[in-house]
């Protein structure tokens, strides 16, 4: 087993036949491209600070994992296209400055160029504030009224500056801080496989607390479209959006296609997070029932159809419980049901007793 510390690093199960390619400090690429730092990690791909020796400007190299949905490179020219998106859809899409396939252990990577971003918004949100000045925050919702197939926090990227483009690697290490490398080994002392790393690489903090970013700064870029699809042309049941802002439908209605309207429900808790300080739905560790019940509780009870998929309560008894629950949970003391008040509830002399007398019955 590989020992990578996962919220630093990205998953080592991925550094595999058609996962991750193995990087390091220095390599170059393309005849162009110097990695001089680590930007971060996706899903579906590594990204590094590179230096482009053509131009020496700095750039974002991101490296796709060898079996990728290679359908984000066309999205990415699609949208960028003026008869494809509006003027504020494609003001957030990144330009693609270059593009080039390497070839390396875990097989065949798809690499994409872009301008090096400073932060996403969710890097932004881990200050102890964890808000956007009011103004600020209106103006990142409002870019956000493009579709996107996977819109969360973490995917909103704020452009780095003009300055950072231009600066040198020397600058920047001066500046940011050398690259921090951490060892990889294996538990049982052996040799690495083939395809893993040597090292891992800290990545390089470029931002500020989102209590700092200024309105001129609130511009941000949508990244990973490796979840995107058109659904006029294809059929997409599974959704790996986060679960805290997976859409409801994802779970209840698993044989209907995907479309645009679940774009809308993630879009609506990212709008939030945006926002407000917490997200919408919270939950640590949370599965899809922790889930639904934080649905339930925000925004009312479910459709009547998805509920018999719930579970095995029918609506009427679900209704008796819950008023039952409810009674009993008041909460000032002199407004809850006696014990004997409990026992007369619809839910208790409907469902609850009668089985218990059943039950009763089959012990004697």
């Amino acid at each position: 087993m590989v020992l990578i510390d996962e919220p630093i690093y990205q998953h080592h199960q991925y550094y595999e036949p058609g996962g991750y390619h193995p990087v390091k400090i220095g390599d170059y690429f393309h005849n162009r491209y110097r990695v001089v730092h680590k930007l971060g990690h996706g899903t579906y791909s590594t990204i590094w600070l590179a230096r482009d020796e053509i131009f020496n400007t700095n750039v974002a190299v991101k490296i796709c994992r060898a079996s990728p949905n290679r359908f984000e490179i066309d999205i990415l020219a699609k949208l960028s296209n003026p008869k494809q998106s509006s003027n504020i859809g494609r003001a957030i899409i990144p330009s693609i400055l270059d593009k080039f396939n390497i070839q390396g252990p875990n097989g065949d990577h798809v690499c994409l160029v872009t301008s090096p971003a400073r932060m996403s918004v969710s890097d932004a949100k881990e200050s102890w504030i964890s808000l956007f000045q009011l103004e600020v925050a209106r103006a990142i919702a409002a870019q956000l009224g493009f579709v996107h197939g996977d819109v969360h926090r973490g995917n909103l990227l704020f452009p780095s500056s003009r300055e950072f483009t231009e600066m040198s690697t020397e600058q920047t290490y001066k500046e940011y801080g050398e690259p921090e490398l951490e060892s990889v080994s294996r538990l049982d002392g052996q040799k690495l496989p083939t395809g893993v790393p040597e090292y891992g690489v800290v990545p390089i903090w470029l931002g500020e607390s989102s209590e700092n970013v200024t309105l001129p700064e609130s511009r941000i870029l949508l990244s990973d479209f490796g979840e995107a699809f058109s659904p006029a042309k294809e059929e997409k049941f599974e959704s790996h959006t986060p679960l805290l802002i997976r859409p409801s439908e994802a779970r209840f209605e698993p044989t209907k296609s995907l479309t645009f309207s679940s774009d809308i429900w993630s879009l609506a808790c990212t709008i939030w997070d945006i926002v407000a300080q917490k997200t919408l739905f919270e939950g640590i560790m949370t599965n899809e029932d922790d889930m639904t019940c934080l649905q339930i509780g925000l925004l009312g009870p479910l459709p009547t159809e998805w509920q018999q998929k719930n579970g095995d309560l029918e609506l009427e008894e679900q209704n008796a419980l819950l008023s039952m629950l409810r009674s009993m949970l008041s909460f000032q003391p002199e407004n809850r049901p006696s014990a004997q008040q409990v026992l007369e509830s619809e839910w208790m002399v409907k469902w609850a007793l009668p089985e218990y007398e059943r039950f009763h019955s089959s012990q004697q």
